[in-house]
């Protein structure tokens, strides 16, 4: 299908929070379209089959990315 955005978790590197509804704010290696993985913020569902933008983040979510990222230097 022409202008369909495929994603691929190439490594999982961490959950910064949960919703009641099972979705996870991850940190993650993504390659999108097949292009280089980069680091990569997304909510993703428990299958990982879709995901949604996110832009914004609470004192503890920052606080949990932070360490995530320390871990990744």
């Amino acid at each position: 299908m022409k202008g369909r955005i495929t994603s691929t978790i190439i490594r999982h590197i961490g959950v910064i929070s949960e919703s009641s509804r099972g979705w996870r704010l991850e940190l993650n290696m993504v390659s999108w379209n097949g292009a280089e993985p980069k680091l990569d913020i997304h909510d993703w569902p428990p299958d990982h089959s879709r995901c949604t933008s996110r832009g914004t983040f609470t004192h503890e979510e920052a606080r949990v990315l932070i360490k995530l990222l320390k871990k990744e230097v």
